[in-house]
This record gives structure tokens, C-alpha cells and sequence, in this order.
């Protein structure tokens, strides 16, 4: 079984923390995952969402770092929230010394909103820790096209606070479909059965970001939106067979 997580903030605000989750009695053996929760970056979904992937990861023998971060609602939205997602990453390098944490492979997994910040970190350059590959799990890919559908009642607007004719260079720069072509491999990873997000944004983004050179793997694997957050579920073994691809071993 893991260890109980331990709370470490990378920030003064009482949402800038992250949860590290270790494997109980030993050091990591498989490398370090960032886990970055959904929500529709709304307040109300926090990294409780998290905790069940952390624990199952750090049960398989990888270092979890849980983000919490700033949400519509709570002081966050565009680009506060993207300046904590950069901030609690970069923190695992203090985070490394104090635990003995090998950073050699870091993998970022995101779900759903999460899947869109964990994609627009994996395309940043200048990170105080090296990225080597970003799994997307019903990732909220193209912000363009979510605003259009007016998924979840308009939380793309919501979240970056005005409309595309407002400011749509605040769209551009919020967008992965602009964020290419990634520096990273990807994993996109979509549920058959998910209502809560379309297809169309894994699918749309994994063909512009092969199409700019990056190199991706989409997959649509079994389950609706939360099965892939869900430890013991079919989708949650495919998510588990991604991180393991992207960390660079098998048998996860």
C-alpha cells in the first residue's frame, strides 16, 4: 500500500499546494507522474479527484505530485490558473532533494480540463524539470471548439473571462491546438462512451499535433468520462498501460 500523502505547498494561496504520494516502505522505481484534476477549472473540483489515481500509481511504484491550483471561482481563470500549474511542477525539483525523488522520467496526466493544462505545460519551455511525456484523458484540447458547443454551460468562456471577439489573442495563447508541435509524446486518451466531452476534441487535436511533427497515440479506450478516473475500471487499466508506455517501461 502507498504512503498517506503529504501536503506540501508551492505557493502562499491555500490552493497552491500539491499532494506527493509515495510507495509505502521504498524509494519510486518508476518514475515521477503529475496529476492534474478536472472540473471545467471550476472551484468546486478540487484534487480530491486525484487522490484514488495517486494512491493506485504509487501502488505500481511511481512518486505522484497531486496539483492543486487556483480555479474560476477562487482567484483563478486565465492565466492565474496556468501560473500555478507551471509553479507546482517546477516545485518538484525543491520537492526531489527533500525525498529522494529521481526525476529522470516525469509524465503529466490530465483529465479532462486537466488534460488541457497538462498539454499546454508539456509544450512550455524553460520548466525547472524536464518533461518526458504528457498523457491526456478526455483532455479539453480545442478551446475554440469548446466554446462553440458551449460545453458545460460556458466554461470556456468562464474560465479565460471574455469571448473570442473580445480578446482573441486570450484564445490563441489558452489554446493546445496552438500549442504545436509538442516537444513531448502524448497519449490521448478518450472514453467510447463519454458524454461529458466530445471525441472531436482528442481526436481534432491528436491530427493537428501529428500533423506538426509530434508524436501521439490516440486511443479510444472502454467507459464514460469518469471511468478513466476510476481505479479498477477497464479505462482506468488503459490509462495505467499509457502512463507505463510514457514513463518508458511495461508491465504496469
Amino acid at each position: 500500500m502507498s504512503a498517506p500523502p503529504r501536503r506540501i505547498a508551492y505557493g502562499p494561496g491555500p490552493e497552491q499546494y500539491a499532494e506527493l504520494t509515495l510507495p509505502s516502505g521504498g524509494s519510486p522505481s518508476r518514475g515521477t507522474v503529475v496529476i492534474i484534476h478536472g472540473g471545467y477549472w471550476r472551484a468546486p473540483y478540487t484534487a480530491e479527484l486525484g487522490r484514488p489515481l495517486a494512491r493506485d500509481l504509487a501502488d505500481r511504484g511511481f512518486a505522484c505530485w497531486n496539483l492543486e491550483y487556483r480555479r474560476a471561482g477562487n482567484g483563478g481563470g486565465w492565466p492565474v490558473t496556468f501560473s500555478d500549474i507551471r509553479a507546482g511542477i517546477d516545485a518538484l525539483a525543491d520537492t526531489a532533494c527533500s525525498f529522494d525523488i529521481d526525476l529522470s522520467t516525469i509524465t503529466l496526466l490530465g483529465h479532462s480540463a486537466g488534460g488541457h493544462l497538462a498539454v499546454l505545460a508539456a509544450a512550455r519551455a524553460g520548466s525547472r524539470v524536464a518533461v518526458s511525456g504528457v498523457v491526456s484523458q478526455s483532455g479539453v484540447l480545442n478551446l475554440a471548439e469548446a466554446h462553440e458547443l458551449g460545453l458545460s454551460d460556458g466554461a470556456v468562456q468562464n474560465f479565460l473571462g471574455c469571448s473570442p471577439e473580445e480578446d482573441p489573442q486570450r484564445y490563441r495563447e489558452a489554446d493546445p491546438m496552438f500549442a504545436l508541435p509538442l516537444p513531448v509524446p502524448a497519449w490521448v486518451l478518450h472514453g467510447e462512451d463519454d458524454t461529458t466531452v466530445p471525441f472531436t476534441q482528442s481526436a481534432g487535436w491528436a491530427e493537428a499535433a501529428a500533423a506538426a511533427g509530434g508524436r501521439v497515440h490516440l486511443r479510444r479506450i472502454p467507459g464514460d468520462h469518469f471511468a478513466m478516473i476510476t481505479p479498477g475500471t477497464p479505462a482506468w487499466d488503459a490509462v495505467v498501460r499509457a502512463v507505463g508506455e510514457a514513463a518508458g517501461i511495461t508491465g504496469t
